[in-house]
């Protein structure tokens, strides 16, 4: 049952800084949005949009300036400079409550004396809606988020993964342009986290409306984001779809942040056609670089420093036929066990730390700490990253630079 009566007002949000056609213009766009607390930057002029009915993960660790920017969206916080756009008006201007947004806390913040109807309709009973419409709009979203034999519950007896669909039916119910979530399912149990992933993509592709979500967890990010935005210390590092910054991280930090990788440095010794040879401590490797990358110029300079990134993943203990395959000896240093699958720490005869993921780890043929054994891994599964490589202002698709306003 779909609860989105109302209709956008194209005309009204029509403005002269945006010529486009209203239907056309993103959800949500940021512009150069920077804010400091005591002199310390929380967030330098970060730049980006939300696409229409777009599920966008905003990740990074603790202290990265996430959860500052989300409150900027949802006007609880005042940005130093910057501008904020929904569908084309400009919304850093107006107060919360005429802001269509509606935001889910992370600790649920829902009312203990209440029922879960009566969460769900605290918001309907403020716009005085009447009493068959709020009762119409709380059974609907209720039916969506699963809650309907519960409506009549008090709050406190139900599971953590209940009381998450309670506040995120109260916000939905009131029909937001834009669904804010401040790293919701961290609370949750790994098991139940899983699931309540799953419920939100559901959610989220029914209704069709863009959801902002925050968490530091790449797994939530990946399982449920159509693009993931990574950022460090108030800034950007990357914006792309999940698959591409898995595999294609475009910084040091994306890179050591985002999946296991394995990270030597070395400089550029030669480039001949797509293939870059780079000297690094423990001996001379090889990346071959995307046709996209090198479309784009992305091409090293000799003698650059860069950064190699493996993936402990698409490390081998066995040859193939793969050309310029890259091959060092190294000696394991440990062995982890985490029910999956085995990870093998090893040591390069320069000192630098690698992984490796067993394939199989019930076989019970992986070496042991103090083994000397030969590793492989091609040149398409390497990613170079550094300043000369892929310049900072150009390596985010779909950000955009603004001055400051």
């Amino acid at each position: 049952m779909n609860i989105w009566t109302k209709r956008l007002d194209y005309e009204s949000l029509a403005t002269t800084d945006t010529p486009d056609r209203p239907e056309n213009l993103p959800d949500l766009e940021i512009r150069a949005i920077a804010k400091s607390f005591n002199g310390v930057t929380a967030l330098d002029e970060v730049s980006f949009t939300v696409e229409r009915g777009e599920f966008l993960a905003i990740m990074g660790p603790s202290g990265c300036g996430k959860t500052t920017l989300l409150r900027i969206l949802a006007g609880l916080e005042t940005a130093d400079s910057g501008t904020l756009l929904s569908r084309g008006k400009r919304i850093d201007q107006i107060p919360v409550h005429r802001r269509n947004m509606r935001l889910v806390w992370q600790n649920y913040a829902l009312f203990p004396h209440l029922n879960v109807r009566n969460n769900i309709e605290f918001g309907l009973k403020l716009q005085k809606l009447e009493r068959k419409v709020i009762d119409a709009k709380v059974a609907a979203i209720a039916e969506m988020v699963r809650l309907t034999e519960f409506l009549d519950h008090r709050v406190t007896v139900l599971s953590g993964g209940q009381r998450q669909r309670v506040a995120i039916a109260r916000a939905l119910v009131t029909e937001p342009d834009i669904l804010l979530l401040d790293e919701p399912l961290s609370a949750l149990d790994a098991n139940l986290r899983v699931h309540m992933q799953s419920e939100l993509k559901r959610l989220q592709q029914t209704l069709g409306i863009a959801f902002v979500y925050i968490t530091h967890n790449q797994s939530e990010a990946f399982s449920t984001a159509d693009r993931v935005v990574v950022m460090n210390r108030g800034r950007i590092e990357q914006i792309g779809a999940p698959r591409e910054i898995y595999l294609w991280p475009r910084t040091r930090f994306a890179a050591e942040f985002v999946g296991s990788n394995n990270l030597l440095e070395g400089r550029i010794a030669s480039v001949v056609g797509n293939v870059v040879s780079v000297d690094c401590g423990a001996g001379q490797f090889f990346v071959a670089l995307p046709d996209e990358r090198l479309a784009h110029g992305y091409r090293p300079a000799p003698k650059a420093t860069v950064t190699l990134v493996i993936q402990a993943s698409k490390v081998r203990g066995h040859a193939t036929s793969v050309a310029n395959e890259n091959h060092v000896t190294a000696v394991v240093t440990d062995t982890e066990f985490t029910g999956s699958q085995i990870v093998q720490h090893l040591r390069l005869q320069d000192g630098a730390a690698l992984r490796m993921i067993a394939p199989d780890p019930f076989s019970g043929s992986t070496p042991g700490p103090g083994s000397t054994i030969d590793i492989y891994w091609s040149p398409e599964d390497c990613v170079l990253v550094g300043p000369r490589i892929l310049p900072s202002s150009e390596n985010i698709p779909g950000a955009k630079s603004y001055v400051r306003m």
